[in-house]
């Protein structure tokens, strides 16, 4: 009878160690499987590119005013972005006359009919010209992305007693084609003053 009890006794035991083991095992197991699993990798923002590296837009209509004077041109603007810029002045059957190279720290103006160039920063260029220019509205201003739209820009300047508006008649931009925006020459021109131009 003793054997008896000590049976019924320890089978009572084992009904409460077995599934108290289940919970027991099936819980570590849960705990290895989190262990075992790839903590989530942290998001990192990735700055969008920009929406283009080239620019070009042909056979712009620039016209410029001054004092009741209007003088009107085609322009070709060549623009790699945050890097370069070239104006091209094409007046007469498509030829180049003036040309403006400009980078991030400076402006170069050429003038191919008398072979003469000049030179200036944008802080030389604000002396007499009032809002001032700089990079960044150059680039806007050649890649047809001026708050005004792609279909015209308009700027009122003035620079010294000089009142000066400038108005861009776009033609359709070409995004991320060949530019051709290599530097003139410099020793095929003779270097004048940029205080001779202003």
């Amino acid at each position: 009878m003793l054997k008896d009890k000590r049976q019924i006794a320890n089978g009572r035991i084992l009904l409460v160690l077995i599934p108290l083991f289940i919970v027991l095992l099936l819980s570590g197991c849960g705990t290895k499987k989190k262990v075992a699993e790839k903590a989530p990798e942290p998001k990192v923002e990735v700055p969008a590119p920009p929406a283009w590296h080239t620019c070009v837009i042909q056979s712009a209509r620039a016209t410029v005013n001054k004092d009741g004077t209007k003088f009107s041109t085609s322009i070709t603007m060549q623009t790699v972005r945050d890097s370069m810029l070239v104006i091209s002045v094409t007046p007469m059957f498509g030829v180049e006359l003036y040309r403006l190279e400009a980078t991030p720290l400076e402006v170069v103006g050429f003038d191919k009919i008398h072979g003469q160039y000049a030179r200036a920063t944008y802080a030389e260029l604000n002396r007499k010209l009032t809002p001032e220019l700089n990079w960044d509205i150059l680039q806007q201003l050649c890649s047809a992305e001026l708050p005004t739209g792609n279909e015209r820009a308009r700027l009122l300047y003035t620079f010294g007693d000089d009142a000066i508006e400038l108005i861009i008649d776009y033609t359709p931009r070409r995004l991320d084609g060949t530019v051709r925006i290599n530097a003139l020459p410099l020793d095929r021109y003779t270097q004048v003053d940029i205080s001779r131009w202003l």
